[in-house]
């Protein structure tokens, strides 16, 4: 018995005890089992520390909990706390204290639509919403105000026309995102579109997907002349050539609202195996990411812990094959300005062209809604695509059409002319309906718009992110004016950003002004742009000229004390 046990509880065997266990380890050798082959039982995962938001999930997977959204629909009662958390698997939102009634998101990969289900959607707005749908900057769409009692009733029409809510917000993957001209666009190197879609059905069909540690984002681009800004994403995939062949580079941790774009994983990817990989990586972060700090849950604050080999190869793990280390790639020229989609562009397609139109701070009515699907399917192919800049593209119009369709859109209240500011202005919910905003952003931005379409007359395009809190929906930091909500002595004001920019001109914008009153706004931005034309070196952009001053000299000129 001396290599065996001689103690148990720190007290010595008695002879007893010592001939039962040379007999039991005798009989075991015997049929050639050792406890070297036995595993232990796995120890007890503890949950002490994380969060509440984890307590919930475990007690109950939220896509369970529909029952509780038609409990609540029988009396047309408020979601408690818990369950208003457990909702948002559902697309549903709770929008109190604002509200007493839900927003609603969809889940539409890569923006697209068909012209039926925008009549569904305005039905659908008309009868259970408030009437107006807004455009976000995941090229989705957003309906507000459905009440208790017609939650239930809401989804399945959703669900009823082809669309999903399922999985929209909360810990989850929000809206797959692509190029809108994906497949359309002449300089393209692949069509992104089917990507995003493949990853929709996964995410769908797979309950894992499901459980993350907080929000994740995924895009694609496909190196055409209107890109995806793939690059504020968790995860955004490029198509590169590397020699004759199109490639995937991958790049991890952005988050804008966090002064974060995504970093190159240095990794090149085939199309063919560009879905299981970025799978693969959303395990990796279901497994390794935070829950005990909601603060600190986001793909970008676990690659500040794990460095990105150790990523990449516990990606591998999970793939079950190695991902190749690379820095080639040849990237394709393009413009890269928010707004350079919006008016009339040839397609690939011989003969056929698609529109851009912006829609001011991306909001429509069932009205409108209408309207466009009869656009579509009279000169079109009864497709609808939303960008992530809040407006939508009219693709596969004739170019005997495309005049006729251009004026019906300007009558509808969707430009179709490149303008230098209101084509470029985005603007999150805002405080009419999002609790955490510090300002009406829609109300203000839609205000600036009309001034300084009067005031100033820029040559240069200009993008303006209004966004209500630090949450950044609309990506204050990456504008070239980013405006973020505050309180001003109690009453709605903004800190003023400049110099933001993404892809080739990525940059986070730097706060040049602190605490703006909202009613000094408008003439505060006009200041500043005429100090930009009166400033700059021949056709220089304003992110360029912001960039070449230090912030005291800035100010400065932007307030007319230069």
């Amino acid at each position: 018995m001396s290599n065996r046990l001689q103690h148990i509880q720190g007290q010595p065997l008695n002879l007893e005890q010592q001939t039962y266990l040379e007999g039991f380890f005798a009989g075991i050798a015997q049929q050639g089992i050792s406890f070297g082959q036995i595993e232990p039982t796995p120890a007890k995962p503890n949950y002490d520390d994380q969060t509440a938001e984890e307590r919930i999930k475990r007690e109950e997977h939220p896509l369970d909990s529909y029952y509780r959204l038609t409990d609540n629909a029988l009396h047309n009662t408020a979601p408690d706390k818990e369950d208003t958390f457990r909702f948002k698997w559902n697309g549903l939102f709770f929008l109190t204290p604002i509200k007493d009634a839900f927003m609603a998101r969809l889940r539409i990969p890569g923006g697209v639509l068909k012209s039926f289900q925008l009549r569904e959607l305005a039905r659908a707005a008309r009868d259970l919403t408030s009437g107006y749908i807004q455009i976000t900057t995941r090229a989705n769409l957003q309906m507000r105000l459905i009440q208790p009692k017609d939650a239930p009733a809401f989804l399945e029409r959703i669900q009823g026309c082809g669309l999903h809510t399922s999985g929209a917000g909360a810990d989850n993957i929000r809206n797959l995102t692509c190029n809108p001209t994906a497949g359309i666009d002449p300089q393209e190197l692949i069509d992104t579109l089917p990507f995003a879609r493949e990853i929709g059905q996964q995410i769908l069909n797979n309950r894992e997907f499901y459980n993350l540690p907080r929000k994740f984002n995924i895009a694609f681009d496909g190196g055409g002349i209107i890109g995806s800004v793939e690059d504020t994403n968790d995860l955004g995939a490029r198509a590169v050539k590397v020699g004759d062949q199109v490639m995937f580079r991958i790049a991890a941790g952005g988050a804008t609202g966090h002064k974060s774009f995504a970093k190159d994983m240095g990794i090149l990817v085939e199309p063919a195996k560009i879905v299981s990989v970025l799978l693969a990586m959303v395990r990796v972060f279901i497994a390794r990411g935070n829950r005990t700090d909601r603060k600190k849950a986001r793909l970008k604050h676990l690659l500040e812990t794990m460095p990105m080999e150790e990523f990449v190869a516990e990606s591998e793990k999970l793939l079950g094959e190695p991902i190749t280390r690379s820095l080639e790639g040849i990237e394709t020229p393009r413009a890269e300005v928010a707004h350079s989609h919006i008016g009339i562009h040839a397609q690939k397609q011989s003969g056929l062209h698609y529109i851009g139109a912006a829609v001011p701070v991306g909001q429509i009515t069932a009205k409108q809604l209408d309207r466009l699907a009869d656009l579509a399917d009279n000169y079109g192919t009864g497709e609808v695509r939303l960008t992530v800049w809040q407006n939508f593209i009219l693709p596969n119009i004739p170019a005997a059409y495309v005049e006729t369709v251009s004026k019906n859109l300007t009558s509808m209240g969707f430009s179709t002319k490149p303008s230098p500011v209101s084509n470029g202005i985005i603007a999150c919910t805002g405080n009419r309906y999002c609790k955490y905003a510090q300002a009406d952003t829609k109300g203000h931005a839609i205000a600036l718009m009309k001034h300084l379409e009067k005031k100033v007359p820029l040559d240069e395009p200009v993008n303006i992110h209004f966004t209500g809190c630090p949450h950044s929906c609309a990506q204050h930091y990456m504008g070239d004016i980013g405006l973020l909500g505050t309180k001003v002595q109690g009453e709605e004001g903004y800190h003023i950003f400049v110099g933001g920019g993404f892809g080739s001109h990525q940059a986070v914008g730097r706060q040049v002004f602190s605490g703006v009153h909202h009613a000094s706004v408008n003439d505060t931005i006009e200041k500043m742009l005429r100090g930009f034309l009166k400033h700059r070196m021949d056709d220089e952009t304003f992110q360029a000229f912001t960039q070449r001053y230090e912030m005291e000299k800035l100010q400065r000129i932007f307030t007319g004390d230069e």
